[in-house]
């Protein structure tokens, strides 16, 4: 089976240096890989979701295993292993990547080797360097490949808390401005770290070596922090700051709320062109419900530890987190009278050929969206 599965894509175009050292599962699809694809010896392909655009490129510095995922066109996964993600035009990973679910790299966004990456959406032209543990988060802002959002190299996003919980992801930048790639970078400097959950506006620049402890709400911000001061006390398991905790997690849910609205409504139409675009859409919107379906969980979890008004609080906004809101109609479909009129280019190409007038009406359907989940 694995031999003729090999050889079928072979002639389809897909080259396989060494058929002999790559590992198929008896689920895949014969039309799983497009054809300029490259196979290098170490590859492993598992899972029937899986689906490969045409001239990736796999395996090319370590092995790499891919399984359940959605690659776009000219994607790049140099070594390591992925799982329930989806990669879109000209995304890559170095060698030694480590990404699981719920985690989408759209168009452009580049890591290094050595990243771990799980319920993580970057947005276009994001870039990270090497040694990163970023999950649990949305990165958003920047213009182009040469004016990018930014994580240096050895940056950790901290997730998890000492009393075992993760109701911690963290928003940099946002959704309803960061889809019109018109935002100005989030630069986060390497050997540094963020303390989820926080809110990181555009234009923030994180000095290297800094912990970011707190929201950022002012664009254009500098932040450098000193040291912790030293400490030595009994530790507490009560939570503190559970009001912000709410808020955060709630906003976080608002901005995935509208995200899926985009992908269902906007991305999906403009990627179901090819077989390979429209398996990405389906993929984005699956990781999107899984992301949204994890931060109920977790936010519903630590109201739930902590009780009295913080669980009251969340059962009269569970029903908001969970619900799919319309939004702004008269600003949607003034959205949407701007974007047809940008038919016929790729995704990126039409966004940017939006005007500001198509680009407001967007973000303020987007932020309608927000609204109606997080706002009370």
């Amino acid at each position: 089976m694995k031999a003729e599965l090999l050889s079928a894509w072979s002639e389809r175009g897909v080259k396989i240096p060494e058929p002999g050292a790559v590992e198929v599962g008896d689920e895949v699809a014969v039309d799983a890989v497009e054809a300029g694809t490259v196979l290098h010896a170490g590859t492993k392909i598992f899972g029937e979701r899986t689906h490969i655009g045409p001239g990736c490129e796999l395996g090319r510095e370590t092995p790499m295993t891919v399984e359940n995922c959605q690659l776009g066109e000219g994607v790049k996964l140099k070594g390591g292993y992925a799982s329930d993600a989806v990669f879109l035009d000209g995304a890559a990973m170095g060698s030694g990547a480590h990404v699981r679910g719920g985690t989408i790299l759209e168009e452009g966004s580049e890591m290094a080797h050595t990243v771990g990456l799980k319920q993580t959406i970057f947005f276009p032209y994001v870039v990270g360097g090497s040694l990163i543990n970023f999950c649990d988060a949305l990165m958003a802002g920047g213009y182009d490949r040469k004016r990018h959002s930014e994580i240096g190299s050895s940056y950790i996003h901290f997730n998890y808390t000492p009393r075992g919980d993760k109701a911690t992801a963290s928003l940099f930048g946002d959704v309803p401005r960061g889809v019109m790639l018109d935002q100005a970078p989030i630069f986060l400097g390497g050997q540094g770290g963020t303390v989820g959950p926080v809110r990181v506006e555009y234009g923030t620049v994180v000095g290297a070596g800094s912990v970011l402890r707190g929201d950022v709400e002012e664009p254009g911000q500098l932040v450098l922090t000193g040291p912790a001061p030293a400490v030595r006390t009994a530790f507490s398991k009560e939570y503190r700051g559970i009001r912000r905790i709410l808020r955060n997690g709630m906003l976080y849910l608002g901005n995935m709320a509208a995200l899926a609205a985009w992908y269902r409504e906007v991305r999906a139409p403009a990627l179901g062109g090819t077989s390979w675009g429209a398996a990405c859409a389906a993929g984005g919107m699956r990781q999107v419900a899984a992301v949204r379906k994890e931060r109920v969980k977790r936010l519903g979890a630590v109201m739930e530890a902590v009780g009295g008004d913080a669980l009251a609080a969340w059962a009269a906004r569970k029903a908001r987190a969970e619900g799919d809101p319309e939004g702004d109609a008269s600003a949607k479909a003034a959205f949407f009278a701007a974007w047809e009129g940008t038919a016929g280019g790729g995704y990126v190409e039409r966004v940017r050929a939006l005007g500001a007038e198509g680009k407001a009406a967007g973000t303020k359907w987007l932020q309608s969206i927000v609204d109606a989940v997080a706002n009370d």
